[in-house]
């Protein structure tokens, strides 16, 4: 028997990759409640605001205050692809009131669309925790960003921290479909 040969083989083109992210957000925010993840939170905040911006420079070169060592202060980590890539936390301040600080993302990060899903995740938090109103003290250049996340400017520019910024607020929402979404958490838990 002889083996049959085309006259003319036909090549195999190679296939563009494939990410296997399909459907899937690379961008995880979660509390950061261990001690590793909290460590994670904290390097972030020193290294945008005290390295990056050089802010903090009368507080010895932290930015580390009495609200972190408070017990009701919700710390959070966000992940990109497993790497921690930014954070904000967050704090009631009375009668409803929270506020919301630190945002901080990597410069590395920044075009991974973090800020959102990190604000998203705080305005959440806050009114899963009773809360009706958020307030920030938001650098000048991130008031816009803001602005596109539904918050509203509430007062003329001011110094805080040793840089301008802008006070601005938005009202929070506690879910009211739990007979839909189910009941909600008193705390959230990391795994």
């Amino acid at each position: 028997m002889t083996a049959v040969v085309p006259e003319r083989a036909t090549r195999i083109r190679p296939v563009a990759p494939v990410s296997v992210l399909v459907g899937v957000d690379p961008v995880l925010v979660r509390p950061a409640r261990r001690p590793d993840v909290r460590a994670a939170h904290h390097a972030i905040r020193h290294a945008v605001f005290v390295e990056e911006q050089g802010l903090f420079g009368d507080n010895g070169g932290t930015d580390v205050d009495a609200h972190d060592a408070r017990d009701d202060v919700v710390h959070v980590l966000a992940t990109h692809l497993g790497r921690p890539a930014g954070t904000v936390r967050l704090y009631p301040l009375g009668d409803g009131e929270w506020m919301g600080d630190r945002l901080a993302v990597l410069p590395e990060f920044r075009s991974a669309a973090i800020g959102g899903p990190l604000v998203r995740f705080a305005v959440a938090t806050a009114g899963a925790h009773d809360g009706t109103r958020m307030h920030a003290h938001v650098q000048v250049a991130n008031e816009r960003f803001f602005h596109r996340l539904g918050w509203s400017t509430a007062g003329p520019r001011e110094i805080y921290v040793g840089t301008e910024h802008v006070p601005m607020t938005t009202a929070l929402q506690t879910p009211t479909t739990e007979w839909l979404a189910g009941p909600r958490p008193k705390c959230i838990m990391e795994p």
